[in-house]
């Protein structure tokens, strides 16, 4: 297996950044419920700005070393890892053995997405 590159990493890292970002769009107005919609729309699409400002490069960079099949289930896995810990933290959250139940199954899913390539 060679050694991963700035090519490997970056883009995971972007996406964690942009699944961050786009967590707090979607859902952190959740916790301001008495706020105006029109506030919650505005103040979600000043967050998701920077959302799409890193993912469009995560994936523009990753597709020199993953598939398209790959960066959406990186993306799709580090959705439901920062999400867990939104929703949990922020929204105050329980878990349930339903959620890590429906996430572990996701992540062997994940796992054979992976293995196309060996």
């Amino acid at each position: 297996m060679p050694a991963p590159t700035i090519a490997h990493v970056l883009p995971i890292a972007m996406l964690i950044g942009s699944n961050i970002f786009m967590t707090f769009a979607w859902y952190g107005h959740l916790s301001y419920k008495s706020t105006a919609i029109w506030l919650a729309i505005f103040v979600s699409w000043m967050i998701a700005a920077p959302e799409y400002m890193l993912a469009v490069p995560a994936n523009r960079i990753g597709s020199a070393v993953y598939s398209a099949a790959e960066l959406k289930t990186m993306q799709e896995v580090i959705t439901l890892t920062v999400f867990a810990g939104f929703s949990v933290f922020w929204l105050k959250e329980s878990l349930t053995w339903n959620h890590a139940i429906g996430f572990t199954l996701i992540a062997a899913g994940a796992f054979f997405i992976f293995q196309a390539k060996t």
